[in-house]
């Protein structure tokens, strides 16, 4: 991979002050932990880390370039950072390992980042011809080539229509079934050929490149983002602490989706209606910090583009559960 110089001056983090903002009143208190469960290049890491002097930051990421250049980034904070190869799913078991049984204040920056986007040798971006890669983590799994390669139409549709929300999938689809009877795919040119001539061109005027939404479906079925995200969410809500606060970045609806109804349901009460009691343990145990999903500001849509699409959720944690309580009894 090309060096493309210091992570600092190749990553703008979407809406980085709010974020701190939001989880800053959760990481006063020595010791306190925040895990940011996509490091990418360490920008909100790095911003938690100067406004709240008495935390440390356990950073998890898949990546390994990121993990990298987050540490670069990050090595003047000493033992107040500690970076982990995984995945986001895995976030109890890596405060376990690390002796720690709760966090904080959790930040999740869901979806590819800046660091995927711009790097031409990983496949994520259809503006250059590169290998089909997608793979977050490139030491494990298949890639965006063995799909286009393997799967039945049936199954292609399936990604496309469920993960690009893609029309036109099932004639897609065929058209890649058909070309790779002459020629595997092996790079992302000859695709995204095909997608310009599948796609009508009505649609092409309409919405966009017609690779967005296939590059986007592609890239979620290697890494298994929407099935992660759908576990990983409620077992970090499991091990964040009462009066710790998270953070959710999403970038399209699929992933937004899981997390208001995964918030949304901590926040609503569980007695039956009509109880004309409520009992201390159908309370609601998250507080929701944000009117729905906030939006970045036009002044930070004009200077980074990729904030354009973003919705934030933020909520606090009111109570423990039974399954936090079981959680720790058996640590």
């Amino acid at each position: 991979m090309t060096d493309r110089g210091p992570a600092g001056d190749r990553h703008v983090p979407v809406l980085r002050d709010r974020v701190v903002e939001l989880l800053a009143p959760a990481l006063q208190q020595p010791g306190a932990v925040a895990l940011d469960g996509t490091l990418g290049m360490g920008g909100h890491a790095e911003a938690l880390l100067e406004a709240c002097p008495q935390a440390r930051v356990v950073g998890i990421d898949r990546d390994t370039e990121a993990l990298r250049l987050a540490g670069e980034r990050l090595g003047r904070f000493g033992d107040r950072f500690t970076a982990v190869h995984a995945v986001y799913d895995e976030v109890p078991q890596v405060l376990a390992d690390l002796g720690l049984h709760e966090a904080h204040a959790v930040l999740f920056d869901l979806g590819v980042s800046s660091l995927q986007l711009d790097a031409d040798d990983r496949g994520f971006a259809y503006r250059v011809d590169t290998p089909l890669d997608m793979r977050m983590d490139q030491t494990q799994g298949m890639t965006a080539a063995d799909v286009l390669n393997t799967y039945s139409v049936e199954d292609l549709t399936r990604v496309l229509r469920d993960y690009g929300e893609e029309r036109f999938a099932r004639k897609i689809a065929k058209a890649v079934l058909r070309r790779r009877e002459e020629e595997p795919f092996t790079t992302s040119g000859p695709l995204v050929r095909l997608l310009h001539d599948v796609v009508p061109a009505a649609s092409q005027r309409s919405g966009g490149h017609p690779a967005k939404r296939t590059f986007q479906a592609l890239r979620i079925e290697v890494n298994q983002e929407l099935s992660v995200w759908a576990r990983a969410l409620p077992a970090t809500l499991d091990v964040l602490a009462v009066g710790g606060r998270v953070a959710v970045l999403s970038y399209h609806s699929l992933e937004d989706r899981i997390t208001k109804q995964v918030l949304a349901a901590g926040a609503t009460s569980s007695a039956p209606p009509g109880l004309p009691v409520e009992l201390p343990e159908q309370r609601p145990w998250l507080r929701l910090l944000t009117r729905g999903a906030e939006k970045a500001p036009p002044t930070e849509t004009e200077t980074n583009p990729r904030a354009a699409s973003v919705r934030l959720r933020v909520a606090e944690r009111l109570r423990a559960t039974s399954t936090t309580r079981h959680r720790r009894e058996h640590r």
